[in-house]
């Protein structure tokens, strides 16, 4: 359980307290908080080796904390659970796996329900009915019989959170979904996330890059520099045209979008405005 210092909170579902990250005894990541709420989702975002796949794979409990500690929403110390358990609270869909040779689509999604099997692969009576809706939510049933190597990058893209999603989580953590994926796919995977939370409570954690594409579908971002986090909060309250600046190290002008009423961000380079010959 928790030490006490941390007061639980029903409305989270996963957080990281005081957390400190490293690699070979170098500190990346400095006493960052984060909190994941269900039915909400929360953006990291920052420049690369800011730290926003290190937090992440730490909630997973795939990276070794150093200080603070990963916490669920009833206080247990994420580190006190068995993996069996934890991976029927917590999935992630991590930027690279390893693309298994000769398994068809429907084995890869099959393999999400590995916490719901017992030591000898007893039966798993959902199993069936959670793989065919993760492959119907993300688009893969038709290649359901295709080998997985065989897949381009955005199909075995698919797959993956279709693994994840037969997980049936309460906590879904995504490290750059959108990699790899044309703009139809981008915009499904995000409204995906965004049903995960409005409609089934998930709470979801997901690295993004594209900041219009964390302002259209966060409920709360968390903006990291240098292995900080800078500023959580609303889009609106984080993405303030001198917080962005400075944290890009270049000009980010920040407007609302009329037609959408969302905000948009625009980084500005010395080609960025286009003047008539």
């Amino acid at each position: 359980m928790s030490n006490g210092e941390e007061p639980i909170d029903p409305a989270v579902g996963l957080r990281g307290v005081d957390l400190r990250l490293g690699y070979h005894g170098t500190v990346v990541v400095h006493d960052a908080a984060i909190r994941l709420r269900p039915s909400a989702v929360t953006a990291l975002v920052g420049p690369n080796g800011s730290g926003k796949s290190t937090l992440l794979r730490a909630l997973a409990r795939l990276h070794p904390v150093a200080g603070g500690e990963v916490l669920l929403g009833d206080g247990t110390a994420a580190g006190e659970l068995p993996a069996r358990e934890f991976a029927r609270r917590v999935t992630l869909l991590a930027q690279s796996r390893p693309v298994p040779s000769g398994i068809t689509v429907r084995d890869v999604v099959g393999y999400g329900r590995h916490p719901y099997r017992g030591r000898w692969r007893a039966a798993d009576p959902d199993g069936p009915a959670m793989v065919a809706r993760a492959m119907t939510v993300t688009g893969v049933t038709a290649m359901a019989d295709r080998p997985v190597d065989e897949l381009s990058g955005g199909e075995l893209q698919r797959v993956w959170l279709a693994t994840c999603l037969a997980q049936d989580t309460p906590v879904l953590l995504l490290d750059e979904p959108t990699t790899f994926l044309d703009l139809r796919y981008q915009v499904e995977i995000l409204d995906l996330m965004r049903d995960l939370a409005d409609e089934h409570a998930v709470a979801v954690g997901v690295v993004l890059h594209d900041l219009n594409q964390a302002a259209a579908v966060a409920d709360e971002v968390v903006l990291l520099h240098g292995g900080r986090v800078r500023a959580t909060g609303t889009p609106a309250e984080v993405f303030t045209e001198a917080a962005l600046t400075e944290t890009y190290g270049i000009r980010i002008e920040v407007s609302i979008d009329p037609s959408t009423g969302l905000l948009s961000t625009r980084p500005v380079g010395r080609h960025s405005v286009r003047l008539p010959a």
